[in-house]
């Protein structure tokens, strides 16, 4: 082969897409958890967990400040993990508030939530850093959450617990450029990205900030979104089955592939779609077919 050939056929190596053999998608590494907050199934925490591990569940996302020796005799009894805990005062007392006060009630939520995860054998924490409305700028939610969050990092240090901030519909953060230059300005290996598949497809393609984020995502939540407007008398902010959905599947694994991705996926579906252990089961069976694709 001589210079020019070669040059041809390395350039067209590099501008190839990457498409992942079947070997690879078999060979993914994720494992089935559940937001705590979603499980519809009726009972006390043992109860819903019983139904969840029968079901093909490997893992759950307890909410922070929940009883916590209910949580592990729970885990412990089912042998299901704790996949994260998910910060139980983000969305009420926002690291972005106004006011001091109201932050440091957030601060002390984030605080908890780490305790907690770490109680829990949890390697991260979902934090939803802010919420730009209500009279506070998209400036101001930038500038305040990231203040909050440098002083919770000697925490996390502490618990060996890692922060992960969600994209969420917060008016914050609506791009994975913004993303990245939000962890940029918080610069620590102690943050990272909790990537929500469902949020990201409202406001472009998941695959996009997967590509952009790579290394930066540590856990991921599994939801499929749809682009239709919601039908006459259905519920508001209702959401598609997985795969019944505008999910680019294929094109969102092909990412995560493409990211390292492996470990834990899980479910934020609505409760309704695993509220007994026939539509556990089947939105279980689901995030199989998903993981294949």
């Amino acid at each position: 082969m001589n210079r020019r050939s070669f040059l041809k056929t390395t350039a067209a190596a590099a501008a190839a897409p990457f498409f992942p053999s079947a070997s690879a998608a078999a060979n993914r590494k994720l494992r089935k958890a559940i937001m705590h907050s979603t499980i519809g199934v009726k009972g006390s925490v043992l109860e819903k967990y019983r139904v969840m591990k029968a079901a093909g569940f490997e893992g759950v996302e307890p909410m922070a400040g929940m009883n916590r020796e209910e949580v592990l005799a729970a885990l412990k009894e089912t042998g299901l993990q704790a996949a994260s805990v998910c910060c139980h005062t983000h969305w009420v007392k926002p690291l972005s508030a106004p006011d001091e006060a109201t932050r440091k009630i957030g601060f002390d939520g984030l605080v908890q939530s780490l305790q907690d995860a770490q109680a829990y054998g949890a390697s991260s924490v979902l934090l939803v850093p802010g919420v730009a409305r209500d009279g506070v700028t998209y400036q101001q939610c930038f500038e305040r959450s990231i203040v909050e969050i440098k002083k919770a990092i000697p925490v996390a240090k502490d618990a060996g617990v890692k922060i992960a901030i969600e994209n969420v519909g917060n008016n914050f953060i609506m791009s994975p450029e913004q993303a990245v230059e939000y962890l940029d300005a918080i610069n620590s290996e102690w943050v990272g990205w909790h990537f929500d598949i469902g949020n990201a497809g409202r406001v472009g393609p998941a695959e996009k900030w997967i590509n952009l984020l790579g290394k930066r995502i540590m856990k991921i939540h599994v939801k499929d979104f749809s682009a239709k407007p919601a039908a006459p008398g259905a519920q508001a902010g209702g959401r598609p089955k997985l795969l019944d959905g505008d999910t680019n599947w294929p094109a969102v694994m092909k990412a995560l592939d493409r990211a390292g991705y492996s470990g834990w996926a899980i479910s934020e579906q609505p409760g309704d779609q695993a509220s007994d252990l026939e539509t556990a089961r089947d939105l279980a069976q689901r995030m199989d077919k998903i993981f294949a694709s």
